[in-house]
């Protein structure tokens, strides 16, 4: 088995208009003490200081490379950072790395992020994608943004790369970030978070709001969400579990809202009925009998599929806990 330092991994970082954060993100990644084999970051058309910034510490830091893209003229988040992940993808031969990381330049992370994140998944073979917890500053402390450890967040994207092929990459468009774990776990991977010290990380920029502010981000959600294929009884529940998040109660309205808005304009869905079947299935058995034997029930019931494709792709499942943990 390969030591943690001998694990190559890539970061493919989108980015638009970043100034504000991205020397925070930058720091804290050249600081790791497992760096990143190669660091491609996407400059989706910034207008602002970040492409001097970039080149600065390009010129500084080998691992680091920068491509530009054309203004599009306005921030598209989703579809947008998707597009530009791919765009930094297609510059990657990802045949070198057994793992791949979607990061955003709006985070702060612990010097031992990367390596924890190594261990834990060279411990699970299982493990198909896996993220630290974020968390905000407000009024001088730390705020958790309160993810389920069943989900890894879409700020830190650390996927081992067979599962990233297995599962189709990653979905140009809202919600993406959710649509990937429930997708992993569905062919019998695991995702998941920690909240542990050397993987809680500062979200600098609160979630949703780097376009038009929170509470079309809240909406955004919604929409996203119904995208997915959520049930509305799922929907509803989390937003009443979700109502002391900021802003508060009106947060929870506008994610409402705009599931509601998108269900009664017609808007498409994710067009794939097995997973929406199964991720409703999954939703429901939450609600019924919570979301930790939710997990430990669905993720039993995918090992043999996952088992199946290690035996059809012919990969050996080696190191850590055994396949049938």
């Amino acid at each position: 088995m390969l030591a943690i330092k001998e694990k190559p991994y890539v970061i493919i970082s989108p980015c638009r208009d970043e100034e504000e954060y991205l020397e925070n993100t930058l720091h804290s990644v050249i600081n790791q003490t497992v760096p990143p084999t190669l660091w491609l970051i996407v400059d989706d058309g910034s207008t602002d200081r970040t492409p001097e910034i970039l080149e600065r510490y390009r010129e500084k830091y080998d691992f680091i490379r920068v491509l530009r893209r054309d203004n599009r003229g306005f921030r598209n988040v989703g579809p947008g950072v998707v597009d530009a992940f791919y765009a930094g993808l297609e510059e990657v031969q990802l045949d070198r790395f057994d793992f791949i990381c979607k990061l955003d330049l709006d985070v702060e992370l612990p010097s031992r992020y990367f390596e924890t994140l190594l261990q834990k998944m060279t411990a699970d073979p299982r493990l198909g994608c896996a993220s630290g917890k974020p968390y905000n500053m407000r009024d001088g402390r730390l705020v958790s943004e309160r993810r389920g450890d069943e989900m890894s967040v879409g700020m830190t994207k650390f996927y081992r790369t067979q599962c990233f092929r297995e599962i189709g990459g990653i979905v140009r468009e809202v919600m993406w970030d959710a649509i990937d774990c429930h997708r992993a776990r569905m062919l019998g991977w695991r995702a998941r978070s920690w909240d542990e010290p050397d993987l809680r990380f500062i979200h600098l920029r609160i979630m949703g709001s780097s376009q038009r502010g929170i509470l079309t981000g809240k909406m955004r959600h919604g929409y996203g969400q119904y995208f997915m294929g959520t049930g509305f009884l799922y929907l509803a529940a989390t937003a009443v579990f979700r109502i002391a998040d900021y802003p508060f109660m009106v947060g929870s309205m506008a994610v409402l809202w705009g599931y509601l808005r998108s269900w009664l304009s017609r808007k498409p869905r994710f067009p794939d009925r097995e997973f929406i079947n199964y991720l409703r299935a999954f939703q429901l058995y939450s609600l019924v009998a919570g979301k930790r034997r939710a997990i430990e029930k669905y993720e039993a019931a995918g090992l043999e599929r996952w088992k199946s494709a290690r035996r059809d792709n012919n990969v050996q499942v080696s190191g850590g806990a055994p396949a049938n943990a």
